[in-house]
Parts: C-alpha cells; structure tokens; sequence
C-alpha cells in the first residue's frame, strides 16, 4: 500500500502508524495512508529558520524572483502527472486546470513583482521622511524577512493552488514554509513537493511537507513565524485562540469558508446579456469542484419580479450538467472529494431544508456516469428557494460545502446590499447589470462586508475571470465570517511576511543603509563623468555638478516653436493677470530638456538609452533671465537578468535631477531611469 510521506528536516519520513487511508473520490478504491504522528515540529522549526531562512534572507528580491520563474517552468513541464492524481480527488478537468495551472500562474505572477522591489534582500518602504529644520536628521522605513518560518494550514480543495499561492509570496519575502495540506488530499501535494525538492531549485530547508493530521506543528511557533489557515471558521479560530500565539503575538491569518453572494442587477433583466451572464455564471460557481470552493456562491439575490424567470434559468441548466467520472465524454461535475464530505454537506442540507425548499436537486435520486454513486463521493447539485430571508435566516449562518445555493428576492438594491452584508462577512461577492449606476451603489455600499466584489457585465464577459477566481495580483481575505484575513495582493502578500522598521539619522548614512540617495545626503563629485562609468563602477551618492544656462526670452519662444505648446503662460505677457506668474515663464518641459543638455556627456560610452522620467516636479517659476545649473545625482541601482545569451548585460540606473536657479533653490526635480553596460558581460 502506498505510504504517502512528509519531507522534515532534509528528508522523506513515514509516521508512526495510520492517521488516514486515503480513496479515490471517483472509485472509492483506497489509494493509500499517510501518518504525520512522531514528526519533531521543534526540530523542522529550527531547521527552517537556520537552514533555509538564512539563504534565503540572503537573495535579493530578483533573485528569489528568477528562482520562482524557474520553479514555475519546472512544474509546468510535469504537469500531465499532476492531472492523473488530481483526477483521484474527484476533480474534472477543468477544476484540475483552476488548481494545477493556477497554482503554478501564481509563481509567475509573484515571480514578476521582482520588479517592485530594490535589488536588495529587503525592502525600503515609501519615502524619506524629514525630522529637522537643517535636514541633518531624517526618518525612513524598511522591511526585512522575518527570521521565521511560515506555516501553511491548508484546506482540502485546493491541494496545490492552496500551497502555491502561499509559499509564493513567503518565498519572494524571503521566508522559508512548512506546508500542512489536508490529509484527504495531500497524495496530490506530495506528488508536486517530490518534484519541487528533486529540482533542488529552493534552496534546502525552504519547503517542508507535512502529510496528515498535523497535531502539534503550531505547538512551537514563535513571534517571528507566521501561520496561515485557511479552512472552517470554527476551526481556524480554535487554533488562532490558542495561549501561545496571543503571548508570543505570532501572525496568524484565518481565510475561513464564507456565504458568497451574488446579486444580479435590477437592469439585468431577461433578453439582455447581463441576464444570460447570470444564469451561466452562478451555475459555473455550483458545479465547479462541485462546489467545493471557499469562494463558490452560497446566496443568489435576484429582484423579487424575477425569482420565476433565474429558477427555472438556473435549473435547466444544473438539469444538463452531467454528473460522473471526469474521464467519461461529457461529464462536467465530479465528486466530492471524500465520502465524509458527503455526509456533512448532506447534514446542512437537510438542516437548511427546514427553513426554505429545494426546487432543484434529490440527495438520493441522481444519475452518474462512469461511475457508482454509492461508492464514490458524488452529491447531486441542490438549489433551494428562501421566499423570505429576512425571516428565514438559517441561509445566512450555515453553509453546506458542495454544489449547494439558494435563490432569495430583494424589492430594492438597498435590500440587495443588506441581504449581502447579512452573511457576516465573506470572501467575494458579485454583481450582474449593465447599469454602471447600480453597480456603483451596491459595490460602495456593500464593500465593508466583502473581501473581493466582481463587476460583471457583457463588456467584460469574454474575459473575466469570475466570480470564485481569486487572482495573485488581488487580496484575497474578507472580513467577519470570512477570517478577517488577508493574502496574496501582489506585493502586499509579500509584505505580510516582513517586519516594517522606522530608522532615523543622517541622509548620508541612511542612504547607505537603504542603497538609495537621500537629500541631503553627501554628494561627492563624480570623477570621471556618471556616463562614463559602467554599471559595477556607479555609487550611489556620486553627483556631476554641471555646468550652467542662463534662460533667454529667445529659448521660451523657440521651445514654443519646437514643442507645438503655446499656453498663454509661456507666451503672452499681457494674460497673465490674476495668475502666480510675475512675467512670461519657460516651460517646464524645456528645463528639464536643457537640464539634459547639462547633464549629459554626448561620447560613446557604458550608457545605452534613457528610457523614462519619474516623479518630475517644477517647483518654483523659471523666467528669462534665471541662471540654471544641475546635481545630477546616483539615486539606485538595480540589477537586471540577461534574456538570452546574446543579451546585453545590464542594469537600470535611477538618476537624480535637481535643476536649480542662481539663488541654488531648486526649480524642478525629476528621476530618469538609464539602462547601463555592465563590465562583466558574462553576467
């Protein structure tokens, strides 16, 4: 029999006993055990934070990113094995798809925010803060890795989209994980952890895999380490009271499952797209991973006048969705993913039965193809009609985690939004109309109570991603119900596992610290030429003060010419009443293209183009007259990948302008970003 292991401390272990036998949701034939009993969490604790966290605190942010681009590449070259075990989960193809390729997209998309952050091992957050009155003393943040491990408490639907999508954002930060996956479906993550650890492309102690019940792993964790949980509220909250994570203030968040929403719009009514969209899309959000998904549609609220028109919309289409084996031709929904998840969805229907009926669906009476129902994990689809859910509210508190929702009316988009906000919290809600009005209404007013809302109509249809797809660029958590917790968000996901520090001191040290120029930092002079040096040779600070123009009335009028821009300002004298302007003033665009000329050495040299302006600012009038000289300084540096072999190596330059006038008060400030040749071509 197949023993599916944990990998601690460096190696592949069994643990003591059988916690799990493990079953094919299709067949019903075991398919394995597994047993996490034993397993030292003290000792895969330390060996995480010394063994893994020190390399990978180590790597700057595009480091860890390239390493998570290769992984992702890595994976996606295995993934055919991926979709043979994840078909014993009772998953179809296409709900295989949403848990393999969209756990691996998340490594990509983590992997691009490389971008967002200095080529650094930390982060350094927002901008300077000024302290004193002569500039010698100013404040700052930065972010480092937690010197913690992150463990991952997984839920059984999503065996690898639910680690992916975690360890991606602790990786980039810099922290190593432990994954927990659920016991009834962690074959499927073990499958995947194999490959990952034979790729040896994390470095060693930076994933670790537990395979079964888990009893024990937070036992130990301490005030750097992170835990995340995502499951049933009830659960996650028991963990999260535990005496030690409040004593030792250990971050936990809790994604817990929720009573999704979604309203179709007064507008949406019957003929329109929107209407059509309604239809398809709720059902998609019943059937897929036979609504087994922490973001699946639990409440459907539909204007009372079309409560007929959506029941028999969506019952026609549930009436045609095939039920069975994912390998049979045309089979759309498969199983539950355990014969005990059929029995606690079957014991909240027949609780939610009590106080609303079910016009579509028979727990007992279905067809399957492919397949014995009776021996696999399957449920048939169950909608249920609520005529009254401000009086009916068992719809709003219980939750049965199958292919399972309930159609209920609203009178007003008022209505609407509170039978939303009745759920206590949830991870997405939706609405369908064609109205952006009402859309507006509801998604502002409805907002407080929904971590994610969709706008969905006909313009964006073809595209969307839907309702139950949480996107790694987007914060998935929401508020009451729903944890109260929040993840990924592109580079906030990332966030949650670093300490934010406020540091204060000198510009000239605290640039140092952060690699990046601070007014009033020194400016030693740049001998020779910034454009004359290679990219290893370029220190931040280093500054080329220029040499200086005196504005000309003839400049103002000839950059007009050039330019095309004759606004009144620049142009005529006599319109300048009742404006901040004294006299005709040159145009901002033209100091900072004569700052160029200033700035610039024109030979053949390291530096191949400019390729961008940032953070341009004109700060005081320039008039005919005024005497213009530039400190054109080494703001950052950031290191960059080589495409291909024939590449160029590279990287960016961040250059500091500070145009200022004869009186040295600054009159405009910009960042150009320069892509500059590096000495080693080979890197």
């Amino acid at each position: 029999m197949q023993r599916y292991q944990s990998y601690i401390c460096g190696e592949w272990i069994d643990g003591e006993g059988v916690e799990t036998n493990l079953y094919n949701a299709i067949t019903g034939d075991k398919i394995g055990e597994t047993s996490s009993a034993g397993i030292d969490y003290e000792a895969a604790l330390k060996y995480g934070r010394s063994k893994g966290g020190e390399k990978l605190r180590k790597m700057t942010f595009p480091e860890r990113g390239r390493m998570l681009k290769a992984l992702a590449f890595y994976l996606l070259d295995r993934k055919k094995r991926y979709y043979e075990v994840s078909a014993w989960t009772g998953a179809t193809k296409v709900d295989s798809w949403i848990d393999i390729e969209g756990g691996i997209g998340n490594l990509f998309a983590n992997a691009s925010l490389r971008r967002q952050f200095p080529d650094l091992p930390y982060n350094v957050d927002g901008v300077m803060a000024p302290l004193s009155k002569e500039g010698t003393f100013i404040g700052h943040h930065i972010q480092v890795p937690k010197r913690g491990v992150a463990v991952h408490i997984n839920a059984f639907n999503f065996p690898i989209w639910g680690m992916l999508e975690k360890i991606a954002v602790n990786l980039m930060a810099g922290v190593p994980a432990i994954v927990k996956p659920s016991e009834y479906t962690c074959y499927l993550t073990e499958v995947m952890v194999r490959d990952i650890i034979d790729s040896k492309i994390l470095p060693e102690g930076a994933l670790q895999l537990v395979c079964g019940l888990g009893r024990g792993i937070i036992d130990h964790v301490d005030s750097e380490d992170v835990v995340t949980f995502t499951g049933s509220a009830h659960t996650g909250k028991l963990l999260k009271a535990l005496p030690h994570i409040s004593d030792r203030s250990v971050p936990f968040n809790l994604e817990a499952d929720s009573l999704n929403a979604t309203v179709l719009g007064e507008h949406a009514v019957p003929g329109t797209a929107e209407f059509d969209l309604f239809i398809k899309e709720t059902v998609k959000e019943i059937t897929v991973k036979a609504g087994q998904k922490c973001t699946a549609v639990r409440r459907i609220i539909v204007p009372e006048k079309l409560i007929e028109d959506v029941q028999k919309g969506i019952s026609a289409r549930l009436a045609s969705t095939m039920i069975g084996d994912p390998s049979q031709e045309g089979v759309r929904m498969g199983a539950l993913a355990t014969r005990t998840q059929v029995d606690r969805v079957r014991e909240n229907v027949e609780l939610l039965a009590k106080s609303q009926e079910i016009v579509y669906g028979n727990m007992d009476e279905f067809d399957v193809v492919g397949a014995d129902k009776d021996k696999g994990a399957f449920f048939s689809p169950i909608l249920f009609l609520n005529d009254n859910p401000y009086t009916k509210t068992d719809v709003h508190s219980i939750e049965a985690f199958g292919p399972v929702s309930t159609i209920m009316p609203y009178k007003t988009m008022d209505d609407a939004i509170e039978l939303s906000r009745m759920g206590k919290g949830s991870l997405v809600s939706s609405i369908v109309t064609p109205n952006d009005q009402e859309a507006k209404d509801y998604v502002i007013n409805a907002a407080s109570m929904h971590g994610r809302i969709l706008v969905l109509n006909k313009d964006c249809a073809k595209e969307s991603t839907g309702h139950g797809s949480p996107m790694p660029l987007l914060t998935h958590g929401g508020p009451g119900r729903a944890g109260g917790g929040e993840e990924m968000g592109g580079k906030r996901g990332i966030l949650h596992y670093m300490q934010r520090t406020a540091i204060q001191g000198h510009p000239t040290t605290i640039s140092h610290i952060t690699e990046q120029f601070q007014v009033g930092a020194a400016q030693p002079e740049a001998n020779p030429h910034v454009f004359r040096k290679h990219f290893e040779e370029l220190v931040v600070g280093e500054t080329v003060f220029t040499h200086k123009h005196t504005v000309t009335t003839t400049d103002i009028v000839n950059f007009a010419n050039v330019s095309g821009d004759n606004f009144y300002a620049h142009m005529d004298e006599t319109s300048l009443d009742g404006t901040i302007f004294e006299e005709r003033v040159a145009h901002g665009y033209f100091v900072l293209s004569k700052a160029a000329g200033l700035f610039v050495d024109p030979k053949k040299g390291p530096v191949l183009l400019n390729y961008g302006i940032d953070e341009a600012r004109f700060t005081k009038p320039v008039y005919a007259g005024a005497t213009l000289g530039v400190r054109f300084t080494v703001k950052e540096k950031i290191d960059q990948e080589k495409r291909d072999e024939e590449d160029i190596a590279k990287g960016i330059v961040k250059f500091l302008v500070d145009v200022y006038d004869e009186t040295g008060e600054t009159v405009a400030l910009a960042t150009i970003l320069t892509m500059v040749r590096k000495l080693d071509q080979s890197s």
